[in-house]
């Protein structure tokens, strides 16, 4: 959710199970008291709340504190995640996550979990080699801070690079949870416009896979082919170890959960 979308959870709270993580992003045109207080919201409504660290957003460590501090008070700061984030240009002196965590100051403000970003299909910005080497020293500094750690991913369309990346992950020695992204169900034109801004993959033998047509862009879509695929082939391959699933929710807050409720009932 962003700090504009309270309504939109309030709306989707009776349908969301108690203590669910809902991340709550950093925007350049929200401000602090937007992000704190749907936080505080979705603390207050019985869920765990996962405020965003955008890097390259902050223009200072004395904001970064700030932002830590007024998350500390509403009993938001747990579990963050903390991402590089899209401005060009860093606005201050953290030009990735990774400048942020080896900072140490997160562990002060209570943070105990810290999920850092995967891209199973690279990133349109950054090469590959670089994602790598900055996953690996991610997990070590959170390792040596004592804080938790979970992978959260794009989202994808197609299981095999997935799959793929799930097991270069674990060949590196890093057991961390992995949460692969998925979007909720959500027009088909909105979807494919997310892949594009983001790098993934949205090609017409790779949607077809993922259950939709380029034929019918008015229509929606949900994740029940790939979760159902993602799911049988993980349970083939015991090595992939703690890997589960994060919704990103293009279509609504109420529209995923119902989504995930019927899907679950299905299978029951």
């Amino acid at each position: 959710m962003t700090g504009k979308d309270v309504p939109g959870l309030e709306e989707a709270a009776q349908a969301l199970p108690a203590g669910t993580k809902i991340n709550v992003t950093f925007l350049g045109n929200e401000d602090l008291e937007m992000r704190v207080a749907a936080a505080k919201r979705v603390k207050d409504l019985g869920f765990t709340p996962v405020p965003h660290i955008s890097a390259r957003r902050i223009p200072s460590q004395a904001y970064l504190e700030e932002f830590l501090s007024a998350l500390r008070e509403v009993g938001a700061t747990e579990h963050v995640f903390c991402v590089g984030g899209d401005p060009a240009t860093p606005e201050g002196p953290y030009a990735d996550a990774l400048s942020v965590i080896r900072t140490g100051v997160l562990p002060q403000y209570g943070v105990k979990e810290v999920s850092i970003a995967g891209y199973p299909e690279g990133h349109p910005d950054i090469a590959t080699d670089v994602l790598w080497q900055h996953l690996e020293d991610k997990s070590a500094a959170l390792q040596e801070q004592a804080l938790d750690a979970v992978i959260l991913t794009q989202f994808a369309f197609d299981t095999d690079p997935v799959l793929t990346w799930i097991d270069a992950v674990r060949g590196r020695g890093i057991d961390t949870p992995i949460r692969i992204g998925t979007p909720g169900p959500a027009g088909i034109k909105r979807l494919l416009g997310f892949a594009r801004r983001f790098g993934i993959g949205a090609n017409a033998m790779i949607v077809k896979k993922y259950g939709f047509s380029l034929t019918n862009l008015m229509g929606t879509a949900g994740p029940d082919r790939f979760v159902t695929d993602l799911s049988a082939l993980l349970a083939q391959d015991p090595a992939s170890g703690s890997v589960k699933l994060h919704f990103y929710t293009f279509g609504g807050l109420l529209a995923t959960a119902q989504w995930a409720d019927r899907f679950i009932a299905e299978r029951s």
